[in-house]
C-alpha cells in the first residue's frame, strides 16, 4: 500500500512546544492559490527541523486521493483530503485541496 503526499515547504520555525517543535508549511495548489498549515514537524518531515535550520525547507502533507480527471485542457487533476491519516488542515481549515499529479508523492507505507 502507497500513501500518497503533497509536496510542500515549511517556510518558518514557530515554536518548541509542543515538542518536537511547530512549524507553518505552505504549498500552492493546482488553481494557483496557497495554502499554509501550521503543523508539528514529526507530522510533516522525518528531518529534525529546529529554530537555527535554514527555512525553506522542502516537507510532505499525507493525504488520500478522492478523484481524479482531466480538466478543460486536458491536463490531468486531483482532488487530495488531508484529514487522514493524521488530521492536517489549513490554517483556514481547509482539508480537501485540487492539485497537479507531479505536486503527489507516493511513499511505501509502513
Amino acid at each position: 500500500m502507497t500513501v500518497p503526499f503533497i509536496k510542500a515547504e515549511v517556510s518558518r520555525y514557530i515554536d518548541d512546544e509542543p515538542q518536537p517543535g511547530i512549524v507553518e508549511c505552505t504549498f500552492v495548489d493546482a488553481l494557483g492559490q496557497s495554502h499554509s498549515f501550521i503543523e508539528k514537524t514529526a507530522i510533516v518531515s522525518t528531518e529534525v527541523l529546529l529554530a537555527t535550520t535554514a527555512y525553506p525547507v522542502a516537507c510532505e502533507l499525507a493525504c488520500e486521493i478522492e478523484a481524479e480527471w482531466a480538466d478543460q485542457d486536458g491536463s490531468p487533476l486531483v482532488r487530495v483530503c488531508t484529514e487522514l491519516p493524521w488530521g492536517i488542515e489549513s490554517i483556514t481549515g481547509e482539508t480537501r485541496f485540487i492539485v497537479r499529479p507531479a505536486q503527489l508523492l507516493h511513499e511505501a507505507a509502513a
